[in-house]
């Protein structure tokens, strides 16, 4: 499985609810996407939850890698590159994905990118962060992704929430506009 995810920052004034708009629109499109785990279409304000930035920042969770490579060559990725600009996508490993049957209920998501530390036990570090994930799922999650990528050694916590949890300053915050799941 592969988790990734790209981010647009958007102007302090811009009008959000061309976002949201666009998450009605286009959000239904990617539903039942060949190896796709789920799609959430996320947003994050300025001011709000602690945020910096106007965000447009989907999460998605691939089953296969050729899911990723579909969407990516695909012509729903090239006309949001058109609209928006050439992103970065990050991708992750996943060490462990759960998700709940109630995932359709996903109004915030939270995550937290964090660094490795250099000779770091990974197989430890696995272990502690798939149990985190499964445990945050018995906390209320309704999906809980955590992953690493070895070129940059971040890791990634990823959690869908049908309500928005008590979050500390280093975690980001978004709302679900639309989560695009298997058929």
């Amino acid at each position: 499985m592969i988790g990734m995810q790209y981010s647009f920052t958007l102007p302090a004034d811009y009008d959000m609810s061309i976002i949201d708009r666009r998450i009605r629109e286009k959000g239904p499109l990617l539903d039942g996407f060949p190896n796709l785990g789920f799609k959430a279409y996320l947003s994050a304000r300025r001011n709000e939850f602690g945020g910096r930035d106007n965000l447009y920042a989907p999460f998605y969770l691939w089953q296969k890698p050729e899911g990723a490579n579909e969407f990516l060559c695909g012509p729903g990725f090239e006309a949001l590159t058109g609209a928006f600009g050439w992103p970065q996508v990050r991708t992750w490993i996943v060490w462990q994905a759960a998700v709940s049957p109630d995932i359709a209920a996903a109004a915030f998501a939270t995550r937290d990118i964090m660094q490795t530390e250099p000779y770091s036990p990974l197989a430890d570090t696995r272990r502690a962060e798939s149990a985190e994930a499964v445990t945050d799922l018995e906390a209320g999650a309704l999906a809980s992704v955590s992953g690493f990528e070895p070129t940059t050694w971040t890791r990634v916590r990823f959690r869908l929430w049908k309500e928005m949890p008590e979050i500390g300053g280093h975690t980001q915050a978004f709302r679900v506009g639309h989560l695009s799941l298997p058929r």
